[in-house]
């Protein structure tokens, strides 16, 4: 009988892979504490949630 149980060495997969779009950013917020309390200085990363999906 032969055997065809294939074992796979983590070591040899990656752990993850990520694809991230490039973002270009025009703005920033001029009140320092503004931004601070939102968790951004960046206006177009402000995305509030709302409790249900976005549509």
């Amino acid at each position: 009988m032969q055997d065809f149980t294939y074992v796979e060495k983590k070591e040899e997969r990656p752990l993850a892979m990520a694809y991230v779009k490039w973002q270009k950013f025009d703005k920033v917020y001029d009140e320092l504490e503004k931004a601070f309390r939102i968790g951004t200085i960046f206006p177009e990363l402000n995305k509030p949630f709302t409790g249900r999906r976005c549509v």
